[in-house]
């Protein structure tokens, strides 16, 4: 079968011929439709990522596909059955075993891109604004690179737990998809100023920050009492220092946001929260955007479109 692997510690990852492996105990073969590509691929070929696996293994965090077999001591699910996985490695090839807990049942007639798409990006924010924030009805979203793989998905969700949202990407084809995901007011990170923006629009209450650099501190600032700002990732390449003293005289939370972390000592949380996502998706209520769709042969310009910022919503990869 052909992988996307990373041989060795500090070297590039390589299409590779490997045979088709057998699930081990409690294990699920899966014959992969669909991978999702992330940020993190990307920290993961340059060690830099937090939950890196040792070398040699195969890229793709996200997939979904079909059962292809069982390991010994798993009843389910039945062979031939549509199912999504978060493996966290192991996607971006043409099969791959992952833990029978971490395979979830899809509905019949789900596209198996969009559930590849959905499981990181939207279970990010679901999981970021309902269980961290605590996001209610009303309140002011204010969503940073808000046409990304996740803060477009925080739009979406955002938007249909009532929140009003304010979107801010940089250029007006970018804040065009925002706003066909559900925003009600756009700021161009290019031309206009974030914080007095905000401010006219009433200040923020809960902000969803995957860039971080200058866009956060202009966020910060435009924050209203009791704001919860959410660390989601820094995009931008710039870890942005926090005026404690700030924090203390407006009543701002600040809160870091890791959503596989959930995974080691909450899980509930992340399978609570993907029933909830999938069952949207089910229903027509939340549409994965996918700007690219490529082959598994064209990976490493699924990934440069990442690296340069070229994609909007998800890349993903196919076997063919």
């Amino acid at each position: 079968m052909l992988t996307y692997t990373v041989p060795a510690a500090g070297e590039a990852p390589k299409l590779t011929q490997l045979e088709q492996p057998d699930p081990r105990e409690g294990e699920v073969l899966v014959r992969i439709a669909a991978c999702g590509l992330n940020f993190a691929d990307l920290l993961m070929i340059a060690g830099k990522y937090q939950d890196t696996p040792k070398a040699p293994f195969t890229l793709g965090m996200e997939v979904a596909g079909t059962v292809e077999a069982l390991g010994p001591g798993v009843d389910g699910p039945p062979v031939g059955s549509p199912v999504a996985v978060f493996g966290g490695q192991g996607g971006l090839a043409e099969f791959g075993r992952f833990p029978a807990d971490r395979v979830i049942p899809l509905a019949a007639g789900i596209d198996p891109a969009q559930a590849a798409a959905l499981q990181i990006a939207y279970g990010t924010s679901h999981v970021a604004l309902d269980h961290k924030a605590r996001l209610q009805p009303g309140e002011t979203l204010l969503v940073l690179g808000a046409a990304g793989g996740v803060g477009l998905t925080a739009v979406e969700v955002g938007k249909l737990m009532g929140a009003r949202v304010i979107a801010c990407a940089r250029g007006r084809e970018k804040l065009e998809i925002a706003e066909k995901a559900g925003a009600d007011h756009l700021i161009d990170a290019k031309t206009q100023d974030i914080r007095e923006t905000v401010k006219a629009l009433g200040g923020a209450d809960v902000v969803y920050d995957p860039v971080g650099g200058d866009q956060f501190t202009a966020a910060f600032r435009a924050c209203n009492p009791e704001a919860r700002i959410l660390v989601i990732g820094f995009a931008s390449g710039d870890v942005p220092p926090i005026p404690a003293n700030h924090l203390m005289v407006k009543n701002i939370d600040v809160l870091g946001f890791y959503w596989g972390g959930y995974l080691k000592f909450r899980p509930n949380v992340i399978t609570d929260s993907l029933a909830t996502l999938f069952g949207w998706l089910a229903e027509g209520r939340i549409k994965p955007h996918i700007s690219h769709k490529l082959p598994l042969s064209q990976v490493e310009e699924g990934l440069a479109l990442l690296r340069e910022r070229k994609s909007t919503g998800k890349v993903v990869i196919t076997p063919t």
